[in-house]
């Protein structure tokens, strides 16, 4: 069994959509959900998303295959609304209206007043051409487009604060180990309603500082396992016996979901062979408004050293 370290978990506060992507079949619903989600791009200002769960067609609003996703931007002052407009409807317009039989619907588990009108960003993809049709209960913009069957996408979208950066560290005795406990954390996630994995099994870890900051972040050195014999003993981290780092960086609409995420992925890989590890990332405070103590997720005390 792995030890648990007496450590926080720093997250942050965004702002978020979630929506329900359907398509006429796996294929095209694969390739738009990924599209749409792929590049986390938040450290250069931009947005990042996740998926949040894959759909049956008896789960979806229109009968088809689809998936849950989530876009997220850092921040919730006036920049960040109109930054998250922007970067919502320019994945929208590539990632998904360009993918054949595509349709978006709002899926956002609670009714919220702050809504974003789709029709300039997206609906105008019809160049004046677009219309609203009600289906399913629903305002939706039809765009007309090249492949005969249109691309539809409600008319308004709902947006709220949610929580950033909910992380946890799985240090493991070797890179298959990291892989097999990575994979099972992520499967964890998947089963909970509400957030997202915004790098699946993310393989670098980064800092705040850097020496080269036209970069963005940079790796977290200290935590390296290949840098056992460059680093100087006081500044090395990694400890004996340790040769992988994965984190599991997620997403969620609120920070009782990010407890339970958390929770739940501890207790679902605690045993796992070659783990020997769980700690989280933190910046000193440094970085955002929640710290999250692991002793306070109601583990089982034996799990900590």
């Amino acid at each position: 069994m792995a030890t648990v370290e007496d450590i926080y978990c720093e997250a942050f506060e965004g702002l978020v959509v979630q929506l329900q992507i359907t398509a006429q079949d796996r294929e095209f619903l694969n390739r738009a959900a990924n599209a749409f989600t792929a590049l986390p791009s938040t450290v250069f200002g931009d947005a990042e998303g996740g998926i949040v769960r894959w759909l049956t067609e008896k789960e979806t609003i229109d009968g088809r295959p689809g998936a849950i996703v989530q876009l997220w931007v850092t921040g919730t002052g006036k920049r960040s609304h109109a930054k998250f407009y922007d970067q919502l409807g320019r994945r929208i317009r590539q990632g998904i209206l360009v993918v054949p039989t595509t349709a978006v619907f709002d899926y956002f588990p609670k009714d919220v007043d702050t809504k974003f009108n789709m029709m300039s960003n997206v609906g105008h993809c019809g160049d004046g051409y677009e219309w609203i049709v009600e289906e399913y209960n629903r305002k939706l913009i039809n765009v007309p487009i090249m492949m005969g069957y249109d691309f539809l996408i409600e008319e308004e979208l709902s947006y709220a604060k949610g929580v950033m950066g909910g992380n946890l560290w799985l240090f493991c005795d070797s890179v298959d180990s990291s892989v097999k406990v990575g994979r099972e954390a992520v499967k964890i996630i998947t089963e909970i309603d509400d957030v997202c994995t915004t790098f699946d099994i993310c393989s670098a870890g980064s800092k705040p500082e850097t020496n080269f900051p036209e970069i963005g972040p940079s790796t977290n050195h200290p935590y390296c396992p290949t840098l056992r014999n460059k680093l100087r003993s006081e500044e090395f981290k990694v400890p004996k016996g340790v040769e992988s780092i994965p984190e599991i960086v997620f997403n969620a609409l609120n920070i009782d979901i990010v407890k339970e995420t958390m929770l739940k992925v501890i207790q679902g890989i605690i045993d796992m062979d070659g783990l020997i590890k769980i700690s989280s990332g933190n910046y000193g405070g440094k970085l955002g408004k929640y710290k999250i103590h692991l002793r306070e997720l109601e583990l089982n005390n034996k799990y900590f050293y």
